[in-house]
């Protein structure tokens, strides 16, 4: 019988390894290093003609409110794939993706967000297993006050001013950092 004990093995130990900057989790018998790295969510903002796709979540976190076709990112897959995997998962829409939007650095949740202009191969949508429904919006029908992240605004937002010719490449957060509010129709 084992005398180890779960907190006797792995990383368990804070301090700033050698040619670091910063405290990590450390393993003091090999030297392993547990690095904690922000998520990295992947989607786009999907057009057909005027019309955005938005989809309203079916799960938590903020569950009934509408999104981009958006998710974290897989392992092994390129940000590319992930957006349009992200796009038939959420609501059966296949793309084609254009551009690069948006990166969003979300600190206090240590999240990266990276946005895609993109166009729909179809119109005919339908939820995926995420969303409980989809839509595609014309601007002036966008539900503002019932968007579920302040980076789908954002992005909405960004996306309007590259339709415009406004934003030639891609943008980042806004300064200061500001909470959803129903933007100019």
């Amino acid at each position: 019988m084992s005398t180890h004990h779960v907190n006797d093995v792995g990383p368990r130990v804070q301090c700033i390894p050698e040619g670091d900057d910063r405290h990590r989790l450390t393993c003091p018998d090999c030297g392993y290093i547990a690095y904690e790295n922000p998520k990295i969510v992947i989607g786009a903002v999907c057009r057909w003609d005027a019309r955005i796709l938005l989809c309203r979540r079916a799960i938590e976190p903020r569950r009934g409110y509408w999104t981009l076709p958006a998710g974290y990112l897989e392992l092994n897959e390129s940000v590319e794939d992930g957006a349009r995997r992200e796009a038939w998962e959420e609501a059966r829409a296949e793309l084609a993706l254009g551009p690069l939007l948006a990166v969003y650095s979300i600190t206090r949740i240590n999240l990266v967000q990276i946005i895609f202009r993109a166009r729909l191969l179809r119109a005919n949508v339908s939820p995926g297993p995420e969303s409980s429904e989809v839509h595609l919006f014309r601007w002036d029908e966008i539900p503002f006050a019932e968007l579920a992240f302040p980076s789908v605004q954002w992005a909405l937002e960004h996306d309007r001013r590259a339709e415009e010719g406004v934003t030639p490449v891609a943008a980042s957060n806004p300064e200061p950092e500001v909470p959803l509010k129903s933007p100019p129709l």
